[in-house]
């Protein structure tokens, strides 16, 4: 993660974006009026895919029980058997 403001932000706009795409990196920018973030167009999609999955009623639970199951009892994997 990096901290910059934003006249250096502003010197270095590309090389920054760059950052940010190629290694997944979160630039904060430190204005006067508050800080912003940047992050990648795919970080930002697994934020989103995250917050709905966690919006789902019931999700989590299921999840969490799942957790718990016993693998032993469940059926091996057939790649043959038909859906």
């Amino acid at each position: 993660m990096s901290i910059t403001n934003i006249s250096a932000l502003r010197k270095n706009l590309f090389g920054s974006l760059e950052t940010v795409v190629e290694y997944n990196d979160t630039i904060t920018v430190n204005t006067k009026k508050g800080n912003a973030v940047i992050i990648s167009e795919e970080e930002y999609n697994a934020m989103r895919e995250t917050i709905f999955l966690a919006s789902q009623p019931g999700l989590i639970q299921r999840i969490k029980e799942g957790e718990n199951e016993d693998i032993s009892s469940m059926p091996v994997y057939n790649p043959n058997e038909k859906w």
